[in-house]
């Protein structure tokens, strides 16, 4: 469906279900009664700060249409580990408190990407208004963009988190589900972080849009679980068209579509994908395919419905924004989003990251 079919069909509803969650975040539910939605409005009066960050994720859009989806994986990912305080952003260091970058653990390393897409969003931000906006909320912003500019619903960010001074790489590397994960394994990583099952599946609908390498489900093609076979889970027909873009012992890091008929598109065909055994990765399989789960009937539910798809995935992710924050003078507003402010003023750093990563999951 069109974006602005379905904001015009849906205005009144998204407009009831945002307000009621923030009534519940502010009353001390998942969030932090500081966050707020105007939050930067008195210190960056004149400053639209969601537009600029909708104006480069445009840009870069105009050359990468996979940016969108890589964006809102890394909100994903910062989240997951110690809160979203935007330490997936942080480049190694030495200098301070040896930071162990978490771009370095597993589910990150030659895989999340669109680092310098942030570093000019915080460029703009810092040039508009200096020394205020934070990296962790440059992340909320640009994941809710990506989804709105991709098609999907848009939301109004809760603002105000703070950036972390550290990074946590073996939290990383334990924390985040991976692509071979079971069910059990998937609802025990989000239950972790305070996350239900609805807001399982409605998350994992994020993989409506961009793409993973061969390596991370070629598993599933060739030796499942080391039976020898492929997984018996996966269309027949779907198996002959992933053999043909990952054959056997070829390049792992070939890209194919989480969603073949509308990769770049922010919708519900992810759910319907499932249904006829069309999911790319194992942990998006289990969802549906996972005999007896409770999962299966949310899937059903989300494939037929669009719009109740929407309205969970906007609450899941909200609730996911708000783990574990910084907020108040807690951590700081990093003036480089790859360092902190330490190192930056130590190292006379300039914008942009070190290590910009350019395969995607």
């Amino acid at each position: 469906m069109p974006s602005s079919l379905y904001h015009s069909a849906m205005a009144t509803t998204s407009t009831a279900v945002f307000f009621a969650l923030l009534i519940l975040l502010c009353a001390g539910g998942y969030g932090d009664a500081q966050l707020t939605p105007t939050f930067y409005n008195e210190a960056c009066p004149d400053v639209n700060i969601t537009s600029i960050v909708r104006g480069v994720i445009q840009e870069a859009l105009q050359t990468d249409p996979r940016i969108a989806a890589s964006l809102i994986r890394l909100h994903f990912h910062d989240c997951f580990v110690n809160g979203c305080d935007a330490s997936i952003l942080l480049d190694n260091s030495s200098s301070v408190d040896g930071i162990d970058s978490e771009k370095a653990a597993f589910p990150n390393v030659n895989s999340a990407r669109g680092f310098d897409v942030v570093d000019k969003i915080k460029t703009a931000l810092e040039n508009a208004c200096p020394s205020t906006v934070s990296c962790a909320d440059i992340l909320a912003i640009a994941a809710e963009e990506s989804v709105s500019l991709s098609g999907g619903p848009s939301w109004t960010v809760l603002l105000g988190r703070r950036d972390g001074t550290t990074a946590n790489r073996t939290a990383a590397n334990e924390a985040l589900p991976a692509p071979t994960s079971n069910l059990d394994i998937l609802k025990s990583k989000f239950s972790a972080v305070g996350l239900n099952t609805t807001d399982l599946v409605a998350l994992s609908g994020a993989h409506t849009f961009g793409r993973a390498q061969c390596q991370f489900f070629t598993d599933r093609l060739y030796n499942f679980n080391n039976t020898g076979s492929p997984d018996q889970t996966l269309n027949s027909t779907y198996l002959e068209t992933l053999s043909d873009i990952c054959p056997q012992n070829g390049n792992v890091s070939v890209l194919a579509n989480f969603d073949p008929s509308t990769p770049d598109g922010f919708d519900s065909n992810y759910f319907s994908n499932l249904q006829v055994h069309k999911g790319l990765l194992q942990s998006d399989q289990e969802l549906f395919s996972t005999s007896g789960a409770d999962t299966i009937d949310i899937v059903n539910n989300f494939s037929v419905n669009q719009t109740t798809f929407f309205e969970s995935f906007v609450e899941s992710m909200i609730k996911m924004g708000n783990i574990s924050l910084l907020t108040g003078t807690d951590g700081e507003i990093r003036l480089n989003c790859s360092r902190v402010n330490e190192d930056s003023f130590g190292s006379s750093a300039s914008f942009g990251s070190s290590a910009a990563l350019l395969a995607e999951y």
